[in-house]
């Protein structure tokens, strides 16, 4: 399977890629995956201009001469795609962000009426194949809200997607925390072997990869530093 790995944290020490590397460890696994990660924050992608260009030429291709276009021949030939990313704002990270809004060359300005009532631009390919992945972790406890705006963004955006969405994260890198954190990342390599098998996750694997590591009232104590 070829696997597309869009690392948008900003940070080079990412609390969100350390639960992304743990999955891929457990798909890696089985074997027989051929993986690529592109770490965004090392890429030149400016903002999209909302040209059309990309329309005028029609061959999935970006006008704009920087990094995109090497991501989007990636992204056409991958099966599965995992966005890896810290939340900023309910969102994703402005970089990462700039990603997404420059794969409109990988659709035709003609649209299409779907089965259930949406209408989308024709895909330039088949697109109905790949599965995606979103992993993403906030500094927030487990409040309500915080994802909600992510998750419709995604379900809008992307086929075939699971998502797990990660409170606490920044506990990932405190060693204190071992204790709590190190059986998250061990749940993540499970996960990992998990969909390689099925390329796709129970709801209960998420519940699971989901749940905070610490009781909210602690980590807030945490955070502001109590004892």
């Amino acid at each position: 399977m070829d696997i597309l790995v869009l690392n948008g944290s900003p940070k080079a020490a990412s609390d969100t890629y350390r639960l992304t590397d743990a999955f891929l460890k457990g798909m890696e696994r089985g074997g027989g995956h051929d993986v690529r990660i592109v770490h965004v924050r090392e890429k030149r992608i400016a903002p999209c201009r909302g040209c059309f260009g990309c329309w005028q030429r029609g061959d999935g291709h970006c006008v704009i001469d920087d990094d995109q276009n090497g991501i989007l021949d990636l992204y056409r030939r991958a099966d599965l795609i995992i966005w890896s990313f810290p939340l900023y704002c309910y969102a994703m990270p402005s970089q990462l962000k700039a990603v997404l809004d420059r794969t409109i060359p990988l659709v035709k300005m003609d649209m299409v009426e779907q089965a259930d009532g949406t209408v989308r631009h024709v895909p330039l390919a088949d697109f109905s194949r790949m599965h995606t992945l979103v992993i993403c972790g906030c500094g927030f406890p487990d409040w309500e809200g915080n994802f909600d705006g992510l998750r419709a963004m995604c379900r809008a955006a992307f086929g075939n997607l699971d998502m797990v969405c990660v409170p606490e994260t920044p506990l990932l890198n405190v060693p204190e925390a071992a204790p709590v954190s190190g059986p998250l990342l061990a749940r993540f390599r499970q996960a990992g072997e998990e969909y390689a098998e099925s390329l796709s996750l129970s709801p209960e694997t998420v519940a699971a990869l989901e749940t905070p590591m610490i009781p909210k009232e602690d980590y807030i104590r945490h955070v502001n530093g109590g004892a």
